[in-house]
């Protein structure tokens, strides 16, 4: 390359060729690299060899003593020392998924439920045979079971009625009144009787339900002198007349209270 060289005098030529000289001669051979670890980085500029003094991994440079996460590594972790990756993987139990932060880690299955003769798998929810009214669910092999929630009823307890096939109990309607209480007195009417209150043109009925329905009576027949019966609504024209507090019969006569010379007579009309 017209550049002298002493006897056995060592260089580097480009392409990493490692020469000599002997006897006048130039020997060159390819530059033979002893590499001690696992994930050299590559040669820096200007030399032949990678380097042990960090960490080439998955294509990316580490520093020595970086601590990383692969990039599917599922919390795997790895350390770059002296040219060589270590990793640790977290130990997962087989089929279980421990909780909570594990379960992120690990792929798991959760367990299935062999429950009274029969598997269920995680999460299922079911009835035990013949009990509707209890519901069981499968949580990682574990069975839990609880009754089923009842409503709140606005009914007195001895209104309430459990059926058969039921879960929950139910209000039972109230029994039928047997007829009308009435406070101001304290007199109890059957249903369907009817009475007077006090005024005989008032009369009342006692209804199906308990209620009280009360009515007045119009007197359609009307006349100068009634008579008035007592208990009777309407005064009675056809039975006679009243004159000055006497009752006379139909037809008769009597002399008149105001003038004995007068005679009155008692005519229906």
């Amino acid at each position: 390359q017209g550049i002298p060289r002493e006897p056995d005098a060592h260089w580097t030529e480009p392409g990493c060729q490692s020469c000599t000289c002997q006897g006048g001669q130039v020997l060159c051979d390819t530059v033979s690299c002893s590499v001690p670890c696992s994930h050299p980085l590559p040669a820096p500029a200007g030399g032949c060899c990678p380097t042990c003094t960090g960490c080439l991994h998955e294509g990316v440079a580490r520093d020595d003593g970086d601590v990383f996460s692969p990039s599917d590594g599922n919390c795997t972790i790895c350390v770059c020392l002296a040219g060589n990756v270590s990793c640790l993987s977290p130990e997962c139990p087989p089929g279980s998924c421990p909780s909570p932060s594990p379960a992120d880690c690990c792929s798991c299955n959760p367990e299935k439920c062999n429950f009274q003769g029969r598997t269920y798998a995680h999460g299922a929810r079911f009835s035990l045979d013949g009990d509707d009214c209890t519901t069981c669910i499968c949580q990682g092999g574990e069975v839990e079971c609880s009754f089923t929630p009842c409503p709140m009823l606005d009914c007195p307890q001895h209104q309430r009625h459990l059926g058969p096939g039921q879960c929950c109990s139910t209000c039972r309607d109230p029994p039928a009144p047997a007829g009308c209480f009435l406070d101001d007195n304290g007199v109890e009417f059957p249903v369907g009787q009817i009475w007077s209150p006090g005024d005989p043109c008032e009369l009342c009925i006692c209804q199906a339900d308990g209620s009280v329905s009360c009515q007045r009576t119009d007197c359609l027949e009307t006349c100068p002198y009634p008579i008035r019966i007592p208990g009777q609504c309407c005064p009675d024209c056809s039975a006679g007349c009243t004159y000055m507090g006497r009752i006379f019969s139909n037809n008769e006569t009597f002399p008149s209270a105001l003038d004995p010379c007068l005679s009155c007579i008692c005519l229906v009309r």
